[in-house]
């Protein structure tokens, strides 16, 4: 059987299409991303922490969304460092993510050098969540309230403890908002920091809400202050800074989600639509709050802003507290 011209045009066209339509679907991010393929959340902590409860969270929600395995692989040392390093480094087809939290925007202030550039290696997807950092003490401490201690602090030198980056420079502004003769002390991690105290052996630590949370909940130690405009609910006791006359001591323990940079834009908007979908669940709103953190995604232009401004805020508090990089 023989076609005419015209009909042999159009079953050429026909055809084309119908080989280039899948070739074009599958590269189309937004269409078939992540296909079959597992995603890796890299978390640059060690498991247990609250990045890692967060990322594992969002990963079992996201895995049950795709299809597809969402693991979580802990890569630890040097406060974030290596595991934020292999995301660097790795390629930008959106299988490799990396979830931190404030401390990450903070290396550059406070280490000598880095493997990587943290303003261009990384690609912001969002700001997932927010918890404050707070100021615990034993259980058994004559500080019942954050203005006893403020109070004592202004009289005598005492010790905080802090454990990385975000937690030694919300020591030291605290220091100087409130005119107190603190003295920071600092540990490889909260664990000890958290012993120490109940122990006797420090005054107070500043930490992050899911390190405290356990040993509020067994009655060995208070959180006395909270670095946010607003109480928690979760230890609706504590003061805020704010009430206590120090505005300016807020300490937000975020926790952002980023890829290798050129991450594509289609899947930066993808990545954002599906988190808003799992995140809107009541049961995981619910674990939020009960760890007292506060779902924010903010999407990759206002996070990008929000990070800015959180390395300048904190390279003048190193600055005036005269902290070098080490």
């Amino acid at each position: 059987m023989t076609f005419s011209h015209p009909t042999r045009r159009a079953l050429g066209l026909a055809l084309a299409a119908g080989l280039a339509s899948p070739l074009l679907h599958a590269q189309g991010p937004t269409a078939r991303w992540p296909g079959n393929k597992p995603v890796t959340i890299v978390v640059p902590y060690s498991p247990g922490g609250g990045t890692d409860i967060v990322a594992r969270t969002v990963a079992q929600r996201l895995s049950e969304l795709w299809g597809v395995s969402v693991v979580v692989d802990n890569r630890t040392g040097a406060n974030g460092v290596i595991g934020s390093a292999h995301v660097a480094k790795s390629a930008p087809d959106g299988y490799t993510l990396l979830m931190v939290v404030g401390s990450h925007a903070l290396n550059p202030i406070l280490m000598k050098s880095l493997p990587y550039d943290t303003a261009r290696a990384f690609t912001p997807v969002t700001r997932l969540a927010d918890s404050p950092m707070v100021l615990v003490v034993s259980a058994q401490s004559p500080y019942k309230t954050l203005g006893d201690l403020l109070t004592a602090a202004r009289k005598e030198p005492l010790g905080v403890g802090y454990s990385e980056g975000q937690t030694r420079l919300t020591g030291e502004l605290m220091r100087q908002a409130g005119g107190l003769k603190t003295e920071g002390v600092p540990y490889k991690g909260g664990a000890p920091i958290m012993v120490d105290i109940i122990g006797g052996h420090l005054p107070m630590g500043v930490t992050s809400v899911l390190t405290a949370l356990p040993h509020v909940q067994s009655g060995k130690l208070r959180v006395i202050g909270v670095a946010a405009a607003e109480r928690l609910a979760i230890f609706p006791d504590a003061m805020t800074f704010r009430e206590a006359g120090l505005p300016q001591v807020e300490s937000l323990s975020w926790y952002g989600l980023f890829g290798p940079t050129g991450l594509s834009a289609e899947l930066v908007s993808q990545l954002n639509e599906d988190l808003k979908k799992v995140t809107s669940e009541p049961a995981l709103q619910r674990q939020m709050n009960d760890q007292g953190a506060k779902l924010v995604l903010a999407p990759p232009a206002e996070f990008a802003k929000f990070l800015q401004q959180e390395q300048s805020k904190w390279s003048r508090v190193a600055q005036q507290g005269g902290i070098q990089p080490e």
